[in-house]
C-alpha cells in the first residue's frame, strides 16, 4: 500500500503544491518564500518521517498569512488523501516536546472530524516574516483539512523560536504516532467502521 498524495492549489493569492509520503525518511525540499516557516516544515518531515515537498509562491508583500494558511490546506488536505480509508492505523498519537526553556504537547485523533484547540501565549511579534500568530492559522489548516482532532498546547517558554519550534516538533511526533500502521489493527480502528 502506497501512502502518498500530491495536492494542488491555486488561487488570486497564492500558487501551492504539496507531495507528501507518510512512509518516508524527512526527504524532499520546502520552499515558501518564508524562511521560518520552511524551517519548520522541515522539522514536520523529519521528525515525522514523512518525506514532504512544498513549494509555493504569494503574496509576500502583504505578509505571510495567505502562504501559511494555504500550505496548510494543501498539508491537510495531502494527509487526508493519503490515509485514505484509514485502515490499519493506530489513529490516536500525542507527543510532548520539550526545547530548551519551552515546552509543547500535541494529542491527536485521526477522526474525521476536523477540530483543532490550540493554546499558546505566545508574544506579539515576527521571526523574519513569519508572524507568531500564523501558527494558530496552520495547525487550524492542517486539522480541518486532514479531518484530524487535534489539541496543541504550548505548556511553557519564554523564547517564541523556541515554543513554535517546540509546537512543530510535537505535531510531528504525534502525527508519526497516528498514521503509524499497527499490525494488530485488523481493519478502520473505529466501532463505526469509518473514520471518513
Amino acid at each position: 500500500m502506497t501512502r502518498t498524495a500530491q495536492i494542488d492549489r491555486k488561487t488570486g493569492e497564492t500558487e501551492v503544491h504539496v507531495s507528501l509520503g507518510l512512509d518516508g525518511e524527512g526527504a524532499g525540499e520546502r520552499n515558501t518564500g518564508v524562511g521560518f516557516f520552511d524551517h519548520m516544515l522541515d522539522l514536520l518531515a523529519r521528525h515525522g518521517h514523512f518525506d514532504l515537498v512544498v513549494r509555493a509562491t504569494g503574496d509576500l508583500d502583504t505578509g505571510a498569512h495567505h502562504t501559511v494558511e494555504d500550505v496548510g490546506i494543501c498539508l491537510g488536505q495531502a494527509l487526508d488523501a493519503a490515509l485514505a480509508d484509514r485502515a490499519g492505523i493506530a489513529r490516536f498519537g500525542q507527543a510532548t516536546i520539550p526545547m530548551d526553556e519551552a515546552r509543547a504537547s500535541c494529542a491527536i485523533d485521526i477522526s474525521g472530524r476536523g477540530l483543532c484547540a490550540f493554546e499558546a501565549e505566545l508574544p506579539p511579534g515576527a521571526i523574519g516574516n513569519f508572524d507568531h500568530e500564523l501558527v494558530e492559522e496552520f495547525m487550524r489548516a492542517v486539522a480541518l483539512n486532514a479531518k484530524l482532532t487535534l489539541h496543541l498546547t504550548v505548556e511553557r517558554g519564554t523564547n517564541a523560536h523556541h515554543a513554535i519550534e517546540a509546537a512543530f516538533k510535537a505535531l510531528a511526533r504525534a502525527l508519526r504516532a497516528a498514521t503509524a500502521l499497527d499490525a494488530e489493527e485488523r481493519g478502520v480502528p473505529s466501532t463505526k467502521g469509518t473514520l471518513v
